[in-house]
């Protein structure tokens, strides 16, 4: 509208506001009207403008969509220990070689769909859970004859591994005769190479490194000279310390206690309370019996004072330089006793005891009692009510060596016995100190760093023996390195090509790695995180040299196969741990894994199996195991369970050999065996008069049965838990063992491990098993034990203490 229009509009529009001219109302809705009118035309006329611009703009746009992430993401590790790949066994193959077994193998050692599964896994790794009489031997050696008869694999490229010198025997034995049916002849040398313990293979490797081509190991050393095949025999597992050993341990003692002052204050005090009487708590069974009896034997303590010392007067063992004699009077229970002497460098007391040697029957004159009998009424009382520093030497041996100890006779080893806590006995200084090394040292952990790691209260003795330990291991793998040829403990071999040591295995050349491509391991479920991290370190760096290091060679790439039975795990004493059997797809990652359950046994019959079971479940273990009776059908007999009674348990076992019965008889401590003796004399001069193959009767450790039968089994004495050991619950949880959060995985360790102890007993009967318990009196207050786990509702347990209480 042209400028003058809309000035006179305004000019009107103003004029007819002022005089009230317009209608409001009107105007109002004319206004929205127009603005509807408006905005609609304006949408319609905007959009097919700008719909026609915005498609030619289109044609001339290429839209890119970019699909890229914004986050940072690295590559995967490859964590596995093995290559991706497989065993090539085709449907012809496998039925080839079922072919080959019918016809050569016999009728009952015919592999079950179970066995074949393991001998025909064609996974990187395997894991067979075979319960105890699973048959594995034979399946094993059949895995053998497959990789070497028919895949062409190196008998170089593999390893058999077992645990103790008679299952190598036996397993050795097996090979060559089943190779031979195959037409195959092994020497006696290749079966040697090929079945190895652990330690024969870590041998070989140290000794490669400059400077170590002589190389001894401390469990091997000996007074008379030994080759390589003795090497390879021996017991690593042998804790008993020999001649040769101790002389190393006593020199190295005797050095650092010469220069090392700090080890010198620590010794003084552990002397002192190594040789001081053991404390027993008043309510103890013996002091309880032998209280009643305190007047009686102060009246007469004079007299057996002056017996004892003339009979170590005529042994030449008294008086000893550094005591002094002295008749100081003890008040005990009220009464009075008397001590033989007094040791002023330790301010201790001096009581001579009853040397063993001297005759049981020795008495003195008009005496009811043998001097071996008040002589122990007197230790009890000293035990329970003495609190006086009071040295007890009980035989002329120990009197010489605290003579020496006194003498500061340091070359002579301390002179001493010491007790860590937790541990049943006290034992030498220096072997409680391979012992508890050895323990740490197996559960992959250096000595003086866990026990930097370790807390004491102030006054425990024991805060004093660790430091000292660490003072001491340290010192001695030192002198044993400075020998000539040098010396190592298996232990710090196993650490120097462990997983925290992987740029040692450059130095190793592959003809040394070779062997242990293709492992097959027994008894798995007894390997300690020492043997785990050098395993994983093995696999490792095969992996990593690649096609390069089997060039060649029918053997390619590497394979893991390991056999075990969890509930068989019974060396958690000595850092052995089942967990790494358990979480065996864990611990040794792959990328695929078999897992066989043999569970079929075909030793015992049902009885047998289900009241082991029963006994064990209680443990923590791979899940779905249940063991079935197989072979020849056998009569039911459950597992009797009876009250400790030595005679009864002789005329039983009598009558078993006398049936032609093979029996074993297991015991928990050694003076069980001596006590039991007595009674099966007449057994035992007949059966040791046989050839040793022909013998019907084997006396041994629970512990040592394991891989043994016998048509009857007697069990001499409860499995319980008796100590807690502050020192090894420490350690263990800083091998990361045990449950999270769990202040006693030791001591909860061990408590499973009771159950599977009994497990490992009563699964060694073929036929007939009886279990001769303690009565509860006899046995330790509030501990757990395994014989708590027998169910008198079970047709597989006829427990006769019920029915001999009942009467």
């Amino acid at each position: 509208m042209p400028w003058l229009k809309r000035m006179a509009a305004r000019f009107f529009g103003h004029g007819l506001t002022r005089l009230r001219a317009q209608h409001r109302a009107s105007w109002l809705h004319g206004q929205a009207d127009g603005f509807r009118s408006g905005h609609s035309a304006g949408v319609d006329y905007g959009y097919k403008e700008g719909h026609a611009e915005g498609l030619e703009a289109g044609r001339q746009v290429l839209l890119i969509r970019d699909s890229r992430s914004t986050e940072h993401r690295p590559p995967q590790v490859d964590e596995h220990l093995f290559d991706d790949w497989r065993l090539p066994l085709s449907a012809e193959l496998k039925k080839r070689i079922k072919v080959d077994v019918g016809r050569l193998l016999p009728a009952h050692a015919q592999p079950s769909t179970a066995q074949w599964k393991m001998i025909f896994s064609d996974t990187p790794s395997t894991s067979v859970v075979a319960g105890a009489g699973a048959g594995k031997s034979t399946t094993l050696v059949l895995r053998i004859l497959l990789l070497n008869h028919y895949f062409g694999f190196e008998l170089d490229s593999m390893t058999v591994v077992t645990f103790t010198r008679e299952s190598r025997k036996d397993f050795i034995t097996k090979l060559i005769d089943v190779f031979a049916l195959w037409g195959l002849p092994i020497s006696l040398k290749q079966g040697r190479d090929l079945v190895r313990t652990f330690h024969s293979r870590i041998l070989p490797m140290v000794r490669s490194l400059p400077g170590f081509e002589r190389l001894q190991a401390f469990e091997n050393l000996s007074l008379r000279a030994q080759g390589d095949d003795a090497e390879v025999e021996s017991n690593p597992f042998d804790l008993r310390i020999n001649d040769a050993q101790r002389q190393q341990l006593n020199a190295c003692y005797h050095g650092l206690f010469t220069r090392d002052q700090r080890f010198r204050e620590l010794i003084q005090p552990l002397s002192r309370h190594g040789l001081q009487l053991r404390e027993l708590e008043r309510d103890h069974p013996d002091v309880q019996k032998r209280m009643a009896v305190t007047e009686l034997a102060a009246q007469r303590d004079e007299e057996l004072c002056d017996a004892i010392e003339d009979l170590w007067f005529r042994a030449g063992a008294w008086p000893i330089k550094g005591i002094e004699p002295s008749r100081e009077a003890f008040e005990i229970n009220g009464s009075t006793f008397h001590c033989h002497g007094y040791i002023p460098s330790l301010d201790a007391w001096v009581v001579l005891g009853f040397d063993p040697r001297e005759s049981a029957q020795l008495s003195r004159p008009n005496a009811r009692l043998s001097i071996r009998a008040e002589w122990s009424v007197k230790r009890t009382l000293f035990q329970a009510f003495c609190r006086k520093p009071l040295i007890w030497l009980d035989s002329y041996e120990s009197s010489r060596r605290v003579l020496a100890t006194l003498a500061g006779d340091a070359a002579a080893g301390p002179g001493f016995d010491y007790k860590v806590k937790g541990e049943l006995a006290s034992a030498p200084l220096l072997d409680c100190f391979v012992a508890a090394a050895g323990f740490i040292e197996n559960l992959g952990l250096d000595v003086p760093t866990a026990v930097s790691q370790m807390s004491f209260a102030k006054d425990d003795p024991d805060r004093l023996f660790f430091e000292a330990l660490s003072l001491y291991w340290r010192a001695l793998e030192d002198h044993l390195l400075d020998q000539k040829p040098p010396v190592m403990t298996y232990n710090r071999m196993f650490a120097l090509f462990s997983e925290h040591s992987p740029e040692n295995f450059k130095l190793l050349g592959d003809a040394l790695l070779r062997p242990l491509s293709h492992l097959m391991i027994d008894e798995f479920q007894d390997v300690s995180p020492q043997i785990v991290s050098w395993l994983r370190a093995s696999l490792r760096e095969i992996r990593s040299r690649g096609p390069a290091m089997h060039v060649g060679r029918g053997a390619q790439r590497s394979s893991l196969l390991c056999v075990g039975d969890d509930w068989q795990s019974i060396y958690g004493w000595r850092g052995s741990s089942p967990s790494y059997f358990m979480e065996f797809g864990k611990q040794f990652p792959s990328p695929s894994t078999t897992r066989v359950m043999l569970s079929e046994n075909y030793r015992s019959h049902q009885h047998i199996i289900d009241a082991a079971e029963h006994i064990v479940r209680a443990a923590p273990s791979i899940a779905g195991k249940k063991a079935k009776a197989s072979g020849a059908v056998q009569e039911l007999r459950p597992v009797n369970v009876l009250e400790r009674d030595d005679q009864a348990l002789g005329q039983r076992l009598t009558a078993h050999y006398n049936r032609g019965d093979s029996i074993l008889m297991l015991y928990r401590r050694s003076s069980d065996k001596s006590l039991i003796e007595a009674h099966i004399q007449s057994v035992v001069n007949v059966d040791s008069s046989l050839p040793y193959a022909s013998r019907r009767l084997k006396q041994l450790t629970y512990h040592s049965a394991k891989g043994l039968q016998a048509d009857a089994v007697f069990l001499l004495g409860d499995c319980q838990h008796l100590t807690s050991s502050p020192y090894k619950n420490q350690v263990y949880r800083m091998a990361g063992l045990g449950k999270s959060g769990d202040a006693e995985p030791y001591d909860s360790a061990q408590k499973d491990e009771i159950l599977r102890l009994a497990y490992v007993g009563i699964t060694r009967a073929v036929s007939h098993c009886y279990w001769y318990v303690e009565r509860p009196e006899a046995q330790a207050v509030n501990m757990p034990k395994a014989s708590d786990r027998i169910s008198h509702g079970k047709p597989f347990f006829a427990d006769h203490r019920q029915a001999k209480s009942s009467t």
